[in-house]
Formats: C-alpha cells, sequence, structure tokens
C-alpha cells in the first residue's frame, strides 16, 4: 500500500500475541503501518509478526505493561527502531470470572492492574511520542465499559475506568493535537470468550443476554472496524455499531441486570457451583506464568 494515513506511521498494539491483537496487527500492517508488537510471550508475538504479509514487517518486544520501566524500555527501542509512535492501541487485558465474596484478592487486583492500571502506564508512556506527532491512543474497551454483569466484577470494573480515563485524557491532551478514542466491543471470538464458554455459569449467563448481545462476534471483523477507526481517529467505535443504542439507554442497564440476576442466580446456585475461573484463556495463563518473572525483559526482534 503507497497511500492512506498509517503508511509508514509507527503502531505500537500490547497484547499483540493473540486474539484481537494479532487480528489488529494484520489489518493495520494490510494498511501500511510500522508495527510495534508488545506483549507476553516472545514466541507467539514472533509468530504475530511472521505472519504479516510482504513486505510488512514488525518490532517485537516482550514486556509486562504493568512495569513502568519495563515500558519504557519497549518506548525507546520502538523510537530508535521504527520512530516515535504515531498510534498506540491499548489492547492488553485479562479477566476471571466467579463470585466477587469467594475471589482471589491477588487475583482480583491483577485484573484491576493489568486492564485498568496497565492501560493508564502505557498512554503515559508513550504520550511524548504521541505530542509530537499528534498522534492516536486507542483504547480498548467493553460492553462492559457501561453495562457491568454478575460474575465478572474484576473485569467490569476495570473496564469502567478505563472508559473515564480514557474521556480525562482526551480532555487533558485535546489541545495538544493527541486525539484519543475508546472501542466498545462485545463478545468476540477469541480464546478468552472461548475459555469462558467452558464454565456453565459465564456461559448460562450469556445465554440469557438478549440475542443480539449474545452473540459472539468474528474476529477479524471487529478488527477491521478497529482499523478503520484508527485510520480517522474516532473518538469512540462501537463493535457491532447497535451497541451505540445501549449506550444512550446505560441509565436503565443495571436496574434490568439487577431484575434478571435476583431471578436467575439463585436457580443456577441450584444446579452448578459458582466457583471463580481463574484467569481465562491463554493470554491469562501466560500473564500468571509471568509472576515472578522478570517483567521488563526485551525481544531480540
Amino acid at each position: 500500500m503507497h497511500y492512506g494515513p498509517l503508511v509508514n506511521r509507527t503502531v505500537v498494539i500490547t497484547g499483540a500475541a493473540r486474539g484481537l491483537g494479532a487480528a489488529l496487527a494484520l489489518e493495520l500492517a494490510r494498511r501500511g503501518a510500522r508495527l510495534a508488537l508488545l506483549g507476553h510471550e516472545k514466541d507467539a508475538l514472533e509468530a504475530v509478526a511472521r505472519s504479516l504479509p510482504a513486505p510488512a514487517s514488525a518490532l517485537v518486544h516482550e514486556v509486562d505493561i504493568t512495569d513502568d520501566a519495563g515500558l519504557r524500555r519497549a518506548a525507546q527501542r520502538v523510537r530508535d527502531r521504527l520512530g516515535p509512535a504515531s498510534v498506540v492501541v491499548a489492547n492488553a487485558g485479562i479477566a476471571e470470572g466467579g463470585p466477587f465474596a469467594t475471589s482471589d484478592p491477588d487475583r482480583w487486583r491483577r485484573v484491576i492492574d493489568v486492564n485498568l492500571t496497565g492501560s493508564a502506564m502505557t498512554a503515559r508512556t508513550f504520550l511524548p511520542d504521541l505530542r509530537e506527532t499528534a498522534g492516536y491512543y486507542l483504547q480498548i474497551g467493553s460492553l462492559a465499559s457501561f453495562g457491568a454483569a454478575p460474575m465478572m466484577s474484576a473485569y467490569c470494573a476495570s473496564k469502567s475506568g478505563v472508559e473515564a480515563f480514557v474521556h480525562s485524557l482526551r480532555a487533558e491532551e485535546a489541545h495538544r493535537g493527541v486525539a484519543v478514542g475508546i472501542a466498545y466491543i462485545n463478545w468476540t471470538d477469541t480464546d478468552m470468550i472461548r475459555d469462558a464458554d467452558r464454565y456453565p455459569v459465564l456461559r448460562e449467563l450469556r445465554n440469557h443476554m438478549p440475542p443480539p448481545a449474545r452473540r459472539v462476534y468474528p474476529v477479524d471483523q471487529t478488527a477491521a472496524t478497529l482499523a478503520r477507526a484508527v485510520e480517522h481517529r474516532r473518538t469512540a467505535v462501537y463493535v457491532p455499531g447497535w451497541l451505540r443504542l445501549a449506550q444512550v439507554t446505560r441509565a436503565a442497564l443495571p436496574p434490568v441486570v439487577l431484575r434478571v440476576s435476583r431471578r436467575r442466580l439463585p436457580s443456577l446456585e441450584a444446579r452448578i457451583a459458582l466457583d471463580a475461573t481463574g484467569l481465562l484463556g491463554a493470554g491469562g495463563r501466560a500473564d500468571e506464568a509471568a509472576a515472578g518473572t522478570d517483567a521488563g525483559r526485551e525481544g531480540d526482534r
């Protein structure tokens, strides 16, 4: 591709080893971007880099986004190899299901640390680059950002938190030319969602949502929508588009969720054990495996 707003622009994607991050990397590579792929699992990041269409290539850097020093090293390496970032996509995230009362405090806190604190640290680290390039920061949010559900307290709290963070950051950086957006995403076909469906309580809760809200959308479709949003520096993007209507009625969602939960949870508790799931998907397992290791270690690509 020889023209377009992303040609030869440096784009940083966190959580790029699989799922939505990997699919978005492919979409942005097709649009001519220079990519920096950040996250756990160097081997998986390398595989994503190899999958990009010629002549695209990517810088791979293994880092824990909750590690300040590690992120600073990542940002410097990106600047040295690719130039200052024009786009940063804060995609890295983890989730756990189960009742709050019996949740593991450390694991609950880790979901908040990765999804909220890690996203904010990513923004802080790359803001000098985005100011220099009048760039764009895209935060991956969720329907959970405004439609909190039972059995997902840490995830919902973290996604609500990043929504508020984005609104604050956008107001602070607008006069410097930095655009800040948030993507509200419904169920997307990633290993995190497939893993969640293995647990009866999460599967049952999703199946009791209204038909449009329970549908799982292809990851490639979601990535293509996000790539267009990046090109146009959207303030908000909804995947699928009908989520915009749910945003308008968000004040009505908590009473509806409460009413459904009062009716459904007792029958679920009578039939199945409402136990914690642990961190979901391969990304969650990778995050747990990385605990206690050098979170700031670097890749060599």
